[in-house]
């Protein structure tokens, strides 16, 4: 017997233990997965084995278990083999599971070590550009206010009263007995200074069926040619017409939207003047009470980033302090074809090699290899400790068997040396 086949016992052993203490040193981090150490005996030309040697580190890439999140930018992979694809400021491309995320001071998501999370920015034109994955920059800067448009600027649906009576008075908004039915919405001009825009509707005696509507914002009047006057008048800005079933004449209001298109009425606030259209296909004159059923715009004021959403196939959605959404990116994944042959660069990352082959890079998304998103969740360590534990004892014991084949070498040496 040697001392050969001991010592490299001894080392490989060691070398068991640095793994599987390292495996339950990172029980507890996000996106680990577990080592294990591969072994390989050791011959040179002999039927008579000279030890044992370290092989390879094998790490175990099955996913660990999905935990549940309080905050937005933590993501987990769920049902895939994907990475997060991520860069550093000097454009070195890393991979993780640790879905552990941060905005910076520029709007960049980031891991704690700082890299840059990629995927598809959105195109000037509002749809995600795709192309070459670039670092995910949210906008920090307020979402500038859009101001109500034309056409589809206003969509409204009523029910105008058959059984109401045409008032004998002439209009005024003061007065709510020359009225048999009014509404009101918020709309915004350029700036995104609020409005109040209100619509009244008066029963006409004749011709029968008609409604006479009129219209005010900020409680001055508009007429007919879009003007918006100082004082009260009585000029309908437009009619609608039902026919015997209480269904609106599209022929006479022009396919639905109501007899106004405004030229432009200027606020007087520095805004530019305001030009909207009301459609109202879809009024109807039943013999039912005045009610409105559908009544929206397209305007809204300037707004801050609140908070982001991100859906399972990556697309981030950002929600704004005027109730408006956006698109903002979308985050990709990556996978290989051998995750073993990734090189281990600490911080939860891993470095592409010749042996893990190119990554596959592309969106996540149910039922697809790469996985799909889980937002405000995170990736577990996929370290099983019983297991560890257990390995821990039969490497301590292999351990402490080798030590004593050198034990009980030195003894014979020891022999041999007293025989002189």
């Amino acid at each position: 017997m040697g001392f050969a086949q001991g010592v490299s016992a001894l080392n490989a052993s060691a070398a068991n233990l640095d793994v599987i203490g390292n495996n339950i040193a990172n029980a507890g981090t996000i996106g680990f997965k577990s080592g294990g150490v591969q072994f390989a005996d050791v011959y040179a030309g002999s039927k008579i084995g000279l030890g044992t040697q370290v092989a390879s580190v094998a790490q175990n890439f099955t996913s660990g278990s999905v935990q549940t999140s309080s905050r937005a930018l933590d993501v987990a992979i769920s049902d895939g083999d994907g990475f997060f694809r991520l860069a550093s400021p000097e454009g070195e491309i890393a991979y993780s599971r640790n879905g552990q995320f941060d905005m910076d001071k520029n709007g960049y998501i980031v891991n704690t070590a700082g890299l840059q999370l990629t995927g598809y920015a959105v195109g000037a034109n509002g749809n995600l550009a795709g192309g070459t994955p670039a670092p995910l920059q949210m906008p920090t800067a307020a979402m500038a206010p859009k101001a109500t448009g034309s056409v589809t600027g206003i969509t409204a649906q009523f029910n105008l009263d058959s059984r109401s009576t045409a008032p004998t008075a002439a209009f005024d908004a003061t007065d709510s007995s020359t009225y048999n039915y009014a509404n009101s919405v918020t709309i915004y001009d350029s700036l995104g200074n609020p409005h109040e825009l209100a619509t009244f509707f008066a029963k006409q005696a004749a011709p029968v069926n008609t409604w006479n509507v009129h219209a005010t914002v900020d409680g001055k009047p508009l007429d007919n040619g879009g003007v918006l006057p100082a004082v009260a008048n009585g000029t309908a800005i437009g009619s609608l017409t039902f026919d015997s079933n209480g269904i609106l004449d599209t022929a006479i209001v022009g396919n639905g939207v109501l007899g106004f298109k405004t030229p432009g009425f200027a606020l007087g606030n520095g805004s530019a003047p305001m030009t909207f259209d009301m459609n109202v296909a879809g009024t109807t004159q039943f013999g039912n009470a005045n009610d409105v059923r559908k009544l929206t715009q397209d305007g809204y004021a300037s707004g801050t980033l609140t908070s982001l959403a991100i859906e399972p196939d990556g697309t981030i959605t950002g929600k704004y302090s005027n109730e408006q959404s956006n698109t903002l990116g979308q985050i990709v994944l990556s996978s290989f074809v051998n995750p073993n042959g990734l090189q281990s660069k600490g911080d939860n990352v891993w470095a592409e090699t010749a042996a893990s082959g190119q990554p596959l890079t592309g969106t996540p998304g149910a039922g697809t290899k790469l996985g799909a998103l889980v937002s405000g969740a995170l990736e577990g360590s996929n370290v099983d400790l019983t297991s560890e534990l257990v390995n821990l004892i039969i490497a301590q014991r292999t351990y402490q068997a080798n030590a004593q084949t050198v034990k009980t070498q030195d003894q014979v040496m020891q022999t041999l040396m007293n025989m002189r």
